[in-house]
């Protein structure tokens, strides 16, 4: 059975999983961990979410400050195992409710035009893609944002 876990930037789960997505990101885009490292880094981040079945975690997500009353979901990965069976979603959900409890209105989000799944599933959760031509990286993602 699947339990979510808060915990921090540093716990070494997170930092598999991470690695484990940088790896993903490499091959759906054909780049290498160094070309978008600078962005990728979390250190220090109080706000993550673990996916665990037993003592393994099987996704992660987190949630970095993006204004007064902002924040930015980050790092969603699933272990490829454990894909459609709602996991994602669930995690999704619980950093929503986090920032909630801490008096956060919206989320944001960044993610490649090369993951139409992730795309499908955060349109179902209620976000919306925004314009963010002014982003570096617009031939390449898409901004997506939410009222929570």
């Amino acid at each position: 059975m699947i339990q979510l876990y808060r915990t921090n930037s540093e716990h070494p789960e997170f930092t598999r999983l991470t690695s484990l997505l940088d790896d993903a990101l490499c091959m759906i885009y054909n780049t290498r961990k160094e070309d978008y490292e600078e962005y990728n880094r979390i250190t220090g981040l109080p706000t993550v979410v673990l996916a665990m079945e037993g003592n393994a975690a099987v996704a992660c997500g987190c949630f970095k400050i993006a204004g007064d009353s902002t924040i930015e979901l980050k790092r969603m990965f699933v272990d490829p195992a454990f894909r459609n069976k709602g996991i994602a979603s669930a995690i999704v959900r619980e950093l929503e409710n986090w920032a909630k409890e801490t008096g956060y209105e919206h989320a944001i989000l960044e993610t490649g035009k090369g993951q139409p799944e992730a795309i499908a599933m955060y349109g179902k959760l209620g976000y919306s893609i925004v314009d963010d031509s002014d982003s570096a990286s617009s031939e390449r993602s898409v901004c997506m944002k939410k009222k929570l």
